[in-house]
């Protein structure tokens, strides 16, 4: 008996030597970045040395996340920094990723009461009956105008944010696909639970079936990326996962709007990653009316702030040298989770109308980054009185976009049926 308790205290030694495990209380999380020459499994072998648990790998910057008790933090940070086949770690934080501002109060209301709300915001012309509602934001980018040419079919878009309710009438038959990234055990539930995806969608590609209200892109196809919890949180590892996840899945637009204070050496490689394959990000510049957040910071991705309908610059919004383009973003109605309309404000809401235009850019030809940019870029006229800090190069109008014999597919519109 003496013998067989040596035997497996010898056996558990060892294991311990390979692995270890978390004890009970706080945890902290890094990301381990490696050497471009040291494989992923070697790479996942180092971070386990100094971790309890490795939590995912992140392919795309060559890195791995490993979760460590916090009363070893620096003794782990020691030896990583004293590792060889280490490039750099980096404090794995969460983030309250969401910053809109309160909503005003239409909650879910009926399309008779829709149609009442918003008549004020449709064009000259009006809507036949029963044809989709226009809100405001999509108007004022011109978006109808360049639906007889192309309502974005073909192009797709990403929404990295809280997921999609796709069971709502406006976005029924949108949604392609998706990913939970924070379950890995139900990747597919991607549902919303906050509504600030549903919202951003609905705006992007809300098909306006039945009398609803139309996106900017209502042929685009969109996926819910579910990066952040029902209260607007996520770790950076979560929506570098995310980023990772829709580039592997050959998505050439995604949206993004979220925002952090502080950038992230491994969530500005993502970006950059993401851009030298082929993807273009659409991000939020912020809410707190001072410099730009992150991802918008970043040079690689295409920042929007938020217009009013009058033209003026929310002053909430963000501005910067990094703002590329402005766009709608006070009272922006769109889909609820849940069923309804509700109104909300913030760069959040500007974003999306920037990332249906370049799913309409998409669906003419403009299908890699740098003809994207080229085309929003060309479609962007200056708003009088406002300054590149705040507006960028402009308002995008869809009518701009792209030239004549740019057919896409020959589609032709009428809002009647648009359905």
């Amino acid at each position: 008996m003496n013998l067989l308790r040596a035997l497996l205290l010898l056996s558990l030694t060892a294991a311990a030597a390979n692995a270890q495990f978390c004890p009970l209380g706080e945890t902290e999380r890094k990301i381990v970045t490696c050497k471009a020459s040291v494989s992923m499994d070697d790479c996942r072998a180092e971070a386990q040395k100094v971790g309890c648990t490795v939590v995912r790998s992140l392919e795309l910057i060559h890195a791995v996340v490993v979760e460590i008790p916090s009363s070893r933090v620096f003794i782990a940070e020691t030896k990583l920094d004293a590792a060889a086949n280490v490039e750099r770690h980096d404090t794995d934080r969460k983030v309250r990723w969401l910053r809109n501002l309160p909503d005003n109060g239409f909650g879910a209301i009926d399309l008779n009461e829709l149609t009442r709300r918003i008549k004020d915001t449709l064009p000259k012309a009006g809507a036949p009956a029963g044809g989709p509602q226009i809100p405001w934001g999509v108007a004022r980018v011109g978006a109808p105008a360049a639906w007889p040419r192309t309502q974005g079919r073909g192009a797709e878009v990403a929404v990295i944010d809280t997921g999609i309710d796709a069971s709502h009438p406006d976005l029924a038959g949108q949604v392609a696909g998706g990913v939970n990234i924070l379950d890995p055990k139900h990747p597919d539930a991607w549902t919303d639970d906050e509504g600030h995806g549903t919202h951003v969608s609905g705006t992007i590609a809300g098909s306006g079936r039945s009398g609803g209200l139309a996106g900017v892109a209502p042929r685009a196809k969109l996926y819910a990326v579910k990066v952040l919890d029902k209260d607007g949180n996520g770790n950076y590892d979560d929506v570098i996962a995310g980023i990772e996840w829709a580039m592997n899945h050959g998505i050439k637009i995604a949206n993004m709007s979220l925002g952090a204070d502080e950038g992230s050496e491994p969530l500005h490689r993502a970006v950059q990653a993401a851009l030298a394959k082929g993807m273009t990000i659409i991000a939020a510049a912020g809410n707190s009316g001072g410099t730009v957040g992150f991802p918008g910071a970043y040079p690689e991705t295409i920042a929007v702030g938020a217009s009013d309908s009058s033209d003026h610059a929310a002053n909430f919004s963000s501005h910067g040298p990094e703002v590329d383009f402005i766009a709608p973003g006070v009272d922006i109605l769109s889909a609820k989770m849940g069923g309804g309309y509700v109104s909300l404000s913030g760069t959040s809401m500007a974003s999306p109308h920037i990332a249906g235009l370049a799913a309409l850019a998409y669906a003419t030809g403009a299908t890699t980054p740098a003809a994207l940019r080229a085309a929003l870029d060309g479609a962007a006229r200056p708003i009088n009185g406002l300054t590149p800090d705040y507006e960028g190069r402009g308002m995008v109008l869809a009518g701009n976009i792209g030239g004549r014999g740019l057919n896409a597919g020959g589609e032709t519109f009428a809002m009647a049926s648009a359905r």
